[in-house]
């Protein structure tokens, strides 16, 4: 008999009970013993597999603490990238440029304002990705302001202790956007901000690819919303500052699993990440000219 714990409150969870064939109960202890992994774990991959009911599950690369201290040297390819997750936000080394991954394509925003597709070797210091598709959706006329969308947001998530993923498309009439450009080895996220390139598109269709992380998540990961959009054409982009649109469509899923890929340069491995990169990272993520 196999059976699942209420660990999570019971919107995410369901406790099963169910008879099994002594050989899959053995081989399920096998596989447990041999990956270290929990039943809850292996039972429920193998329920993902067998059903096609995907398992979102959060792929990072660094943390933001290490951004904080100006680590800003590739670890991971984006090929290696690109195989955990066909949607997410990033940038690249020496904070050249903003990141969009969408619909499996990683495309590079250049502080010029130009956007380009990213070769499967290009190194890559931070991004978290995932493999998305809606749990939830709402549609809507319109929305005013970065403000209620995030409002918005906050309506659709049901809990403040799981990571989740938005998508939003619609005709924006105004988005506001900026894109980092290269900073000096060894630059700080607050200090390297500071010279971003702003730019304001009008009447635009597009996507806003987003994450919200959990307020406890902030020493590996930026707490609160994080958009980046691109346009239809794909000619435009940019980390979100602010933005209104209309024929809005709000498509998100929540991710209860999360892997990270810690850099192993030796700039990583001997940096002090002790110090708390909360002030830093919302005083980057917030900081207009």
């Amino acid at each position: 008999m196999a059976s699942r714990d209420l660990n999570y409150a019971e919107t995410y969870v369901k406790r099963i009970e169910c008879n099994l064939p002594d050989s899959l109960y053995q081989a399920l202890i096998e596989r447990m013993h041999a990956e270290e992994s929990s039943c809850d774990h292996v039972v429920s991959i193998a329920l993902s597999q067998c059903l096609g009911k995907p398992l979102h599950t959060l792929f990072q690369v660094s943390t933001s603490a290490a951004l904080v201290e100006g680590l800003y040297q590739g670890s991971v390819r984006a090929s290696r990238l690109l195989r955990h997750g066909d949607f997410g936000v990033g940038t690249f080394v020496d904070l050249d440029g903003e990141m969009v991954v969408l619909e499996g394509v990683c495309y590079r925003i250049s502080s010029d304002g130009l956007v380009t597709t990213v070769e499967g070797g290009c190194l890559i210091p931070y991004a978290v990705v995932t493999r998305f598709s809606a749990d939830f959706a709402k549609s809507l006329q319109h929305f005013g302001n970065f403000s209620e969308l995030v409002s918005l947001c906050d309506a659709l998530r049901s809990t403040e202790n799981l990571f989740y993923a938005f998508r939003v498309e619609g005709k924006f009439s105004l988005v506001s956007t900026r894109a980092m450009k290269s900073v000096p080895r060894g630059t700080g996220l607050k200090a390297a901000s500071s010279g971003q390139k702003e730019s304001t598109f009008e009447n635009q269709e597009g996507t806003l690819v987003g994450l919200w992380s959990p307020e406890f998540a902030g020493s590996f990961s930026v707490p609160g919303y994080h958009f980046h959009f691109l346009s239809k054409d794909r000619g435009r982009g940019g980390h979100v500052l602010e933005c209104k649109a209309v024929d809005v469509t709000i498509g998100g899923c929540a991710m209860h699993e999360m892997h990270v890929s810690l850099p192993e340069t030796a700039e990583f491995l001997e940096a002090d990440l002790s110090r708390d990169p909360s002030n830093d990272l919302m005083s980057a993520e917030r900081n207009r000219k």
